[in-house]
């Protein structure tokens, strides 16, 4: 089999994952490491058995023998570098999100069409494997044809402990966290054509929103809730595990917590344990992110050496994009609106 030779473009929390996942798939390779932290570039290069190490994309880029860029840096960098990437005519994969406006998202899908380059989104929640089995039953048909969807991330984490940047940003969990809810919505539910959401700040010592819930209209009578939190205590906290209950014509699907999928049928119940394969890597209850690193990457693998899309392609993602900027929107205009209370008469 070719070995798709893969340069890393940052080398934070996150993509740590992405380096190890590279390291397990067969038909990859980690070809060049890129930060501008030299520490950290010398760090990866020892721990992973890297010869390139470069602290400038041109540079990579230039020195060649790389056949696709992963870009794992934070929002901010990513149009920039993937318009680099695309111009030297490679494939790109871009964590997520692919952009914080959606002029730069809407450009990088532009650019790497124009360059005829493959562009994927590191989106990988609908690769953990509770997300595929559910996938499968609704493919399948087990529930006849589904109208309502919740989807549920609810947890008092601490999630800038390792990402402290987060606590800066004016707009957080629904560009950080509820794009992967939105995402899985598409994908079970199909896409969406309205939006309408509701966010507030609890943590105070943070800039952006903590809460939201976000109601998608995805026409034909279906329609879906999407709820994330950083401020909901609980306990046992589910963290980082997404819940899901899909309702259909012919049955329900709920994924509760420790990976319980139920199939319900009239007055049948069947239930499966679907739990993420461990990595040697892996570490509870992380292995549930870091299965699905390796999951998205496989694809991306396998739909590169077969010259098609990945399912999280560009062009794909910027429609998620668009329901974040649009539930952003909607959020802002009821901010402005007056409230109006409804009186119920005796």
């Amino acid at each position: 089999m070719r070995r798709i030779r893969i340069g890393v473009v940052g080398l934070g929390f996150f993509a740590q994952n992405q380096l190890e996942a590279w390291r397990v798939i067969e038909g990859a390779e980690i070809a060049a490491v890129c930060d501008r932290d030299p520490a950290r570039v010398e760090a990866a290069r020892q721990r992973y058995g890297i010869e390139r190490g470069y602290t400038d994309v041109a540079e990579m880029l230039a020195d060649g023998g790389i056949d696709a860029v992963d870009v794992a840096t934070t929002p901010p960098s990513h149009r920039a570098i993937v318009e680099q990437v695309a111009r030297a005519g490679l494939a790109v994969i871009c964590q997520k999100p692919m952009a914080e406006t959606l002029e730069d998202a809407r450009a990088m899908v532009d650019a790497c069409r124009r360059a005829g380059v493959s562009f994927t989104v590191h989106e990988n929640f609908r690769f953990q494997r509770p997300m595929r089995e559910v996938a499968g039953l609704l493919r399948g048909g087990a529930i006849g044809e589904p109208f309502f969807a919740r989807i549920s991330f609810r947890t008092p984490y601490d999630v800038f402990a390792n990402q402290p940047y987060l606590a800066t940003e004016e707009r957080f969990i629904i560009l950080d966290l509820g794009i992967h809810l939105l995402d899985l919505a598409r994908c079970f539910m199909g896409d969406a054509g309205d939006v309408s959401c509701w966010t507030k700040r609890v943590n105070p010592k943070i800039r952006g929103e903590d809460v939201a819930t976000m109601v998608l209209d995805h026409g034909g009578g279906r329609t879906s809730v999407v709820d994330c939190s950083y401020a909901t205590h609980q306990v046992p906290d589910p963290w980082p595990q997404t819940l899901v209950t899909l309702e259909g014509t012919e049955g329900t699907i709920a994924l509760e917590a420790d990976y319980r999928l139920h199939l319900i049928q009239g007055d049948r119940i069947a239930t499966r344990h679907v739990p993420p394969q461990a990595w040697p890597w892996s570490r509870l209850p992380l292995d549930i992110i870091q299965d699905s690193v390796v999951a998205l990457q496989k694809h991306w693998v396998e739909s590169y050496l077969a010259g098609r899309p990945a399912e999280t392609s560009g062009e794909d993602n910027l429609k998620v994009v668009e329901l974040v900027h649009a539930a952003y929107a909607d959020a802002e205009r009821r901010k402005g609106q007056p409230k109006r209370w409804i009186k119920w008469k005796a």
